[in-house]
């Protein structure tokens, strides 16, 4: 009997080591494609190798307090892949992350089989890379089977080395929006304590942004002003 054991996913991410790393880390505010190459022994042949080569797509992450690593799309992906990333899931706990989505644009991968060394292999694979001089590629020395394990350890360790940036990233641009929204309501409070007329686009200003608590009092001491 051939069974498999059903912890199989740990195997794939034992053995998978990130050879070279992109050099950019995922973007913060826009999509980022990810290019791999996966350098893998076949199971059943002695000197054979196969390379996969695909992209990986991350969507533009998020801050929130997660259930999950993020939402990823493993549509023929295998068991073991998707045992992997229930694990994730499960392991997202309380902690403040970063949320990706990602998706595997396996229709455009491709792959091929050599007879040689896998060093050899990795070397040239490294080589060829290196001419491209794509910032966003990755390649990986992993396991023929489950190889889909492979790729979403990759996500993992591009998360890990992104989240940290992309989350400074997105609290500045947080800061510079309230600091922009502040501005223009206070502009607006000038310009309506200048100009009466200008009091009711003021009290929709407040409303449209979800402000008119916070601004209730400030908003009735500018209207009764004239009064005093």
């Amino acid at each position: 009997m051939n069974q498999k054991n059903p912890f199989d996913f740990w195997y794939a991410v034992n053995n998978t080591e990130l050879i070279q790393a992109p050099t950019n880390r995922l973007e913060t505010f826009g999509d980022t494609i990810v290019n791999y190459q996966l350098v893998t022994e076949l199971m059943d042949s002695v000197g054979k190798v196969r390379v996969r080569e695909g992209q990986l797509k991350a969507l533009k992450p998020e801050i929130i307090t997660p259930q999950s690593l993020g939402q990823v799309d493993l549509e023929d992906f295998g068991p073991e892949a998707q045992k992997y990333a229930q694990w994730l899931q499960e392991k997202g706990g309380d902690l403040r992350i970063i949320q990706y989505g990602f998706r595997i644009q396996k229709q455009e991968s491709k792959q091929y089989i050599v007879s040689d060394h896998i060093e050899n292999v990795v070397d040239r694979v490294k080589t060829e890379a290196n001419i491209k001089n794509d910032p966003l590629n990755a390649i990986l020395l992993g396991v023929d089977d489950p190889w889909e394990v492979c790729l979403l350890k990759l996500i993992v360790e591009l998360v890990q080395h992104s989240a940290g940036g992309n989350i400074q990233d997105i609290q500045q641009r947080t800061r510079d929006q309230q600091n922009n929204r502040t501005r223009t309501i206070d502009e607006a409070f000038l310009a309506a304590s200048r100009d009466p007329s200008r009091i009711t686009a003021l009290a929709d200003l407040l409303k449209q942004s979800g402000l008119w608590e916070q601004y209730e009092d400030r908003f009735f001491a500018l209207v009764k002003a004239p009064e005093k």
